[in-house]
């Protein structure tokens, strides 16, 4: 099965925006391979504009001339990638990747590069061309690089471009494809959110399905699940305690629809250095209890982990934030992870282990001070607990008291706990 859990990663766009180059990607992979491998981190992944030239920023430069072959299909700049000379595209980046024993993973926009439809290329392996095929009326409203596909009208046609790049990465080695421009889409993307799926399914190589951007609609959670692995279930998340609060009410709605195979995603983890092409000492603006909060909210919800930050420029804080095997088991070891309560200051989450060893209790503090918590175990039907252990710490927490069995947690303004109970 393609994800049978949350896949676990890095990807290019928090750090480098569309600017990235090939020895960065090389320098996060290696990161990667000495430090995140053992607990389970494994893509790398390449985000947008790959394929222009003069990307330099977080910026997109509209109507820029893009590389690619003689079939409309785009190829990796050769100034930022130089390994993808001589029309070997990202093949040798993702051999290196695959060396390091990790997984390597693009960022593509649905549709074909409006140049192709410009030029009338031909499309690989087919009878038709790109005007046949592109819909010039679907256009991204903030990167006009690309038209979207007439799946509809001429679903054959759309069915051959697709399976023309699909092959194409089959070839280079890619395991994972960011689909940007469509998460959100509805309904005028479900054709072509599922012919992309029967691509990639049917190129010969196993590929994870990423979509983007969201909010993915909730009505549309099964169509999803059926023809993606992950869909974002957000628009861009960043360093902002607003926008962490705000995917608490997402997270809940969504939750009951993670499972093997399709995973509700919560967007990028905004942790370490962030936003390089503009600053090199910027750093995310979350404070340390707040990467906490969301590093166990995506956790308990089961939402993909996928770090955004320059990981070669990680402090020890932010190493031991994503190296927390505890914490980290709860993405493969738990089932229907869902929202407790909600109080103006408290949310309480859980997940009961699969293995029926116990289940892990959250607790976050969304006001504005520290709190002192008090969660009463049998309440909540877990009266036969006897141990607990608070993840972050490591420590054991005591749970009989005079009143009954309750967990006890001071925790600081924008803060959580996790305890493992048993």
């Amino acid at each position: 099965m393609i994800a049978k859990n949350p896949p676990m990663g890095w990807n290019s766009w928090d750090c480098y925006g569309a600017a990235v180059t090939e020895a960065q990607v090389r320098a996060n992979a290696q990161y990667m391979a000495d430090h995140l491998k053992e607990y389970g981190w494994e893509y790398v992944v390449v985000d947008i504009q790959w394929y222009q030239p003069t990307a330099g920023s977080h910026e997109y430069e509209p109507f820029s001339t893009l590389c690619m072959d003689e079939y409309g299909r785009l190829l990796p700049a050769v100034n930022r990638f130089p390994s993808a000379a001589d029309g070997k595209g990202f093949a040798p980046l993702a051999e290196y990747v695959h060396g390091l024993g990790l997984k390597f993973g693009i960022h593509i926009m649905r549709g074909m590069p409006r140049m192709a439809a410009h030029r009338n290329l031909p499309i690989f392996g087919s009878d038709f061309t790109a005007k046949d095929v592109a819909n010039p009326n679907s256009i991204c409203c903030w990167n006009p690089d690309m038209y979207g596909l007439k799946c509809e009208q001429n679903e054959a046609g759309a069915r051959a471009y697709y399976e023309s790049i699909f092959a194409l990465y089959a070839e280079w080695g890619v395991d994972f494809v960011k689909v940007d421009d469509i998460a959100r889409e509805y309904p005028h993307c479900k054709r072509e959110i599922e012919l992309i799926s029967e691509a990639i399914r049917g190129c010969g190589r196993d590929m994870v399905l990423s979509l983007s951007p969201g909010p993915a609609p909730l009505d549309r959670a099964e169509h999803l699940k059926t023809y993606a692995n992950m869909w974002r279930i957000t628009d861009d998340f960043w360093d902002n305690w607003n926008l962490l609060l705000a995917m608490f009410e997402r997270a809940e709605k969504w939750c009951t629809h993670s499972g093997p195979g399709h995973w509700p995603d919560a967007d990028m983890l905004p942790v370490g250095a962030l936003r390089q092409c503009t600053n090199p000492d910027d750093w995310t603006r979350f404070t340390e209890d707040e990467l906490i909060t969301m590093m166990s909210l995506w956790c308990m919800m089961r939402s993909p982990l996928i770090a955004g930050g320059d990981l070669p420029k990680n402090d020890a804080f932010t190493l031991q934030l994503l190296t927390n095997r505890d914490v980290l088991e709860i993405e493969t070891a738990t089932h229907c992870a869902h929202q407790l309560y909600r109080t103006e200051d408290e949310i309480a989450w859980i997940a009961p282990r699969l293995d029926q060893k116990g289940c892990y209790i959250a607790l976050f503090n969304i006001s504005e001070k520290k709190q002192s918590f008090h969660f009463p175990l049998e309440t909540y039907g877990l009266g036969a607990t006897n141990h607990a252990k608070e993840l972050w710490s490591g420590k054991t927490a005591r749970v009989n008291y005079p009143e009954g069995k309750v967990l006890k947690a001071s925790v600081p303004k924008h803060g959580a706990v996790i305890f493992r109970v048993f």
